[in-house]
């Protein structure tokens, strides 16, 4: 039986420091392979994405980028698991997950592509904005209203719930919050777009969509991908560390999103929605 990955992977490192040099333990952020794999109750099967992920959560995972690309809508998982197919090396059935739909597979020329992704680009490929246009509906207006307190105490709120980045200062995360500012629940991993589909895919597993009352705040910048898998969601308010794309800024005002971004200390920059921020 193979060995589970954890989320952090120990090394020896040498450490200089002036003149010095000592030997020392260090940890690092796990990077490996996520193989997503969609199986139908018919027998059929495809692999849809190949993506650079931190171990753990992998099920939240497959289920939040499925929903974002539209391959699965609600209640049409019947199960998640690791892989077992015996095309599947043992040392790598961790790395491989197969989401048994309550349908057939989807026949989207897309698949054709098995949205090869990284943990660096996202998704190779994804959706355009015409695309966002057919499947997603803006967000509703009135729904959240922040107060700029509970907006500039977001950033602390997420970055003390960053277990894994304390002990590598190597991860990325995604924190879903209530407009008071509670913190429900939180994602880390080497790639920003895998962060925030374990946290859509921990509110689909929840039947917790849409998430139309909540705020998402990450850890980078506020990229088009970050902003697609919002909109997918139904998460109408956006909140990042570092800058927006113009595409992030383009799909926020398009679909009535809020978006924020520079958000630290008590500064932001408000690029779209800011009737949602009350001053």
């Amino acid at each position: 039986m193979s060995e589970r990955p954890g989320p952090t992977t120990r090394v020896r490192i040498r450490r200089l420091t002036g003149p010095a040099a000592t030997e020392r333990r260090d940890d690092l952020a796990t990077e490996e392979p996520l193989e997503i794999r969609l199986a139908s109750l018919d027998g059929g099967r495809r692999t849809v994405a190949i993506t650079m992920r931190t171990p753990g959560h992998d099920f939240e995972l497959a289920a939040g980028f499925l929903h974002a690309e539209g391959l699965v809508r609600a209640g049409g998982i019947a199960s998640i698991g690791y892989c077992t197919d015996e095309d599947v090396p043992v040392e790598a059935r961790y790395n491989t997950v197969t989401v048994r739909l309550r349908g057939p597979i989807p026949d989207l020329p897309a698949l054709e592509r098995h949205f090869l992704t990284s943990s660096a680009c996202g998704v190779c490929g994804s959706a355009s904005l015409d695309a966002l246009r057919d499947r997603c509906r803006p967000a509703p207006p009135g729904a959240v209203e922040l107060t700029t307190e509970v907006l500039y105490g977001l950033p602390d709120r997420l970055r003390a719930a960053q277990g894994v980045f304390g002990k590598t200062g190597g991860l990325h995360a995604a924190g879903l919050f209530t407009a008071e500012g509670e913190l429900l629940a939180v994602r880390e991993d080497v790639g920003r777009h895998n962060a925030v589909d374990k946290l859509t895919g921990w509110a689909a597993l929840a039947e917790r969509l849409p998430l139309d009352r909540h705020v998402l705040m990450v850890s980078g910048r506020a990229s088009y991908e970050i902003m697609q898998k919002a909109l997918a969601a139904g998460i109408p308010v956006v909140c990042a560390v570092s800058a927006p794309s113009s595409l992030a800024v383009d799909v926020a005002r398009e679909f009535g999103m809020t978006l924020v971004g520079f958000l630290r200390g008590e500064r932001c920059n408000v690029y779209a929605g800011h009737d949602r921020v009350r001053v």
